[in-house]
């Protein structure tokens, strides 16, 4: 008999470690395969949490695992390389993504142009023969200006200009495509954001309009001795235009401003409330001064007490207190033979 009831015991320890594949919920989880999601709309055991968390936690997951497995192996299934996959179907659950759509990048001028004409890249060689310097260099890269720097050593100078300097002029066309260059890829750039930009250089948010340049320069024409009088004018030069530009130029009579009466009113009432509450401005600085003054002089007549009435008199001579004189430096030599008299210089 104990061996009956220790099989039996083993029996139902093993039914309690391996669950059944069957699960039933009082709702039917919704399960999208696609994205391998099972979400479950039945409320949890209150209690069940209280008495042990991990345990009801580790249990719930178990059985909405099941039941995704269980919908899996009723897919379709093949065989890759010795191994069975099934094909899972398309989502269902709309997924919100973390960033945006990838924008596709715009076109530069020149691929719109080549798309246009039907112009295909062609693939160079890293390395191109060169019969000069009966070697292989490179087709471009640094490597490639030392081949051309090496291979044009000696340059032919004009007969009517034998002091030019043709080396300075060709790095001089070298730094010019270099920048020509630079200032098509800023313009490519510009135009992909969309920002208006002139035909020719780069207009920042520091840069002035072409309305304030044209004040400027009569401003400018206008603030001579003549008052722009004898001042020539340029070829289609606009005048400015705009309220308070007048104002601005040297020399103009200005308009004087329409009085009406709510504003000589209110202008009085200003006057007025300005003077009632005007309040005594503070000197700080002569307050700390006299300050200083009083407790200065309060201090001399303390200590002119405690000497004893050592101190100056208006009209009279000072009191020899200490008649010694300090030593003057540079004005003869010291004796060290002797013994110095006084207190010690520190």
């Amino acid at each position: 008999m104990d061996i009956v009831k220790e099989v039996l015991q083993q029996q139902q320890q093993n039914l309690q470690k391996y669950k059944p594949i069957t699960v039933e919920k009082a709702l039917e989880p919704t399960i999208d395969v696609g994205h391998m999601l099972v979400s479950d709309p039945n409320y949890y055991d209150e209690e069940q949490m209280k008495a042990d968390r991990e345990k009801y936690v580790l249990d719930l997951t178990r059985d909405n695992v099941q039941l995704l497995i269980n919908s899996i192996w009723q897919l379709p299934t093949e065989r890759v390389e010795e191994s069975i996959v099934a094909k899972l179907p398309p989502p269902k659950a709309p997924l919100p993504r973390a960033r945006k759509l990838p924008v596709p990048k715009p076109l530069t001028k020149w691929e719109e142009f080549a798309k246009k004409k039907g112009i295909k890249k062609r693939t160079r060689d890293k390395k191109v023969f060169d019969p000069v310097l009966d070697k292989w260099v490179p087709t471009y890269g640094y490597q490639r200006y030392k081949a051309e720097k090496e291979k044009d050593w000696v340059l032919e100078v004009p007969q009517n200009d034998p002091y030019r300097d043709m080396f300075k002029e060709k790095r001089d066309l070298r730094l010019e495509r270099v920048a020509k260059n630079e200032v098509a890829r800023m313009k490519n750039i510009a135009r992909a954001k969309k920002i208006a930009t002139p035909r020719t250089g780069f207009v920042g948010p520091e840069t002035a309009s072409a309305k304030q340049l044209i004040t400027a320069s009569n401003i400018v024409k206008a603030s001579t001795a003549s008052v722009g009088v004898f001042q020539e004018s340029l070829p289609n030069e606009k005048q400015a235009r705009g309220l308070g530009v007048k104002e601005l130029m040297p020399g103009e009579k200005r308009k004087k401003k329409v009085s009406t009466v709510a504003g000589e009113k209110r202008r009085n009432l200003e006057i007025v409330n300005k003077v009632l509450n005007k309040k005594p401005k503070i000197d700080i600085d002569r307050a700390i001064s006299l300050q200083k003054a009083e407790a200065r002089a309060e201090r001399e007549a303390e200590e002119g007490g405690e000497d004893g009435g050592r101190t100056k008199k208006k009209g009279g001579k000072k009191s020899k207190a200490f008649s010694r004189k300090k030593p003057k430096g540079g004005q003869g030599k010291r004796n060290h033979s002797k013994r110095a008299v006084g207190r010690k210089r520190r």
